[in-house]
């Protein structure tokens, strides 16, 4: 599926009609000649540094298993619809200094991904929005190879900005141990530093409990007991499966050591959600259930997300997810780099991200940047219930020599990258 948005510069706008209809003539005559003057030096400088931008959302669409939950069933235009608001919101600024952006979006199986792939490097595509997971990802910005810049939107493995990295990718999206540091923070700053962890069976869950147990170590808490639930596969989603739940949990969690709260590893989505009312002792929740680290959630309205909500709700009929916001993330780092940049040559705008002059406004108080030693996103990270932004990691207290954002996943002497040298 592939399909190409382009936006054209617009007309006056009905304000300014309004404004020139109540004015009388002889002002109105000077509004114009006002307008027509600076009109005329906007397009010599938009002639003078015309700038078109093509860049592309790569999604790989994996089978899997219906979410527990229909609330979280995934929609068909899961990131592209981030990329369209992106894509307008580029041309807003770009229509001012002659700069036009063209995006493609296209969504491809696992074994035609790399077909696919190449067809855009064939077309001469050297900025590309990457959603895939940890393997296909890196088999894929090595086949890019130098030229391209690509842009991780969705793989929170570490290891990408540890000992895996690519010179040739940049992380949109928040590493695991990010996510698990905004966890371990909030525990900590509430005084709960004793943990019961619940983790799943599945690869990817034994990779999110390994990053709870280096956060823990990290800011000081104590992993008092651990559980395995094992998935044994079968339907997630039955009439019936309240009523088994309801029984097997608290057995499941029945005589645990004495803890402050249950941190749960599931990334399968097999059982975290029906931790929180079904423990055998009552106890908070985090993780993967519960209070959850998050980028962005469509509840959110601190620092000016409202109307970007409502912006995201009237262009496609649906909430935000957090695929969307960091595929609308990526695409405006791009349209940010080009602005400043006045150019689209890949390695200078590579080169001017990852500088100590790139920021860019996210809605989330703080301006986002990028670490330069492994291409990570700074970013604050989002503590959700459900239903409202709880609170905002990192947390008050946690200092940084640098940042407080650095306080959050690989700091630069514990990440093995040396790519970005």
């Amino acid at each position: 599926m592939i399909q190409k948005y382009w936006y054209g510069q617009g007309g006056i706008s009905g304000s300014l009609r309004s404004t020139l209809r109540n004015r009388g003539r002889e002002d109105t005559l000077k509004l114009l000649r006002i307008m027509l003057f600076f009109g005329m030096l906007s397009w010599t400088a938009g002639e003078a540094m015309a700038v078109e931008v093509r860049a592309a959302v790569f999604r790989i669409d994996y089978p899997s298993l219906a979410p527990i939950s229909r609330y979280d069933l995934v929609p068909e235009d899961i990131g592209f619809a981030g990329a369209l608001l992106a894509q307008e919101d580029n041309m807003t600024t770009g229509a001012f200094l002659g700069h036009t952006y063209t995006l493609e979006t296209i969504a491809v199986p696992p074994q035609d991904a790399d077909d696919a792939f190449d067809a855009l490097l064939a077309g001469g595509q050297s900025l590309i929005i990457v959603m895939a997971n940890q393997d296909d990802l890196l088999r894929l910005a090595d086949r890019a190879g130098d030229g391209v810049l690509v842009l991780n939107a969705t793989a929170h493995d570490t290891a990408l900005r540890n000992d895996a990295c690519r010179a040739n990718m940049v992380h949109i999206a928040p590493s695991r141990a990010m996510l698990t540091d905004a966890v371990a923070q909030f525990a900590m700053w509430k005084k709960w530093p004793e943990w019961f962890l619940v983790h799943g069976s599945n690869p990817a869950d034994q990779l999110l409990a390994e990053s709870y147990r280096t956060s823990a170590r990290k800011f000081g808490a104590k992993i008092v007991e651990e559980r395995a639930f094992e998935d044994t596969g079968g339907s997630r989603r039955t009439d019936t499966g309240h009523v088994l739940v309801q029984k097997q949990i608290p057995v499941f969690t029945q005589d645990a050591k004495r803890h402050d709260v249950v941190i749960a590893a599931d990334e399968s989505d097999v059982f975290a959600p029906y931790l929180p009312f079904h423990l055998w002792t009552p106890r908070p929740t985090m993780g993967s259930a519960g209070l959850r680290p998050v980028t962005f959630h469509a509840a959110h309205e601190a620092w000016g997300a409202t109307q970007f909500q409502r912006r995201f709700e009237a262009l496609t009929g649906r909430y935000m997810r957090q695929e969307d916001y960091q595929v609308w993330l990526a695409l405006r780092v791009i349209g940010e780099a080009v602005t400043r940049t006045s150019g689209n040559d890949t390695g200078a705008l590579r080169t001017y991200i990852l500088s100590d002059d790139f920021e860019l406004a996210a809605f989330k108080g703080v301006a986002v940047t990028f670490r330069s030693w492994n291409g990570q996103m700074r970013q604050p990270i989002l503590l959700y219930d459900g239903r409202i932004t709880v609170s905002v990691s990192p947390q008050d207290g946690y200092l940084h020599q640098r940042s407080p954002l650095d306080s959050l996943g690989l700091d630069e002497p514990e990440s093995a990258c040396d790519a970005f040298d």
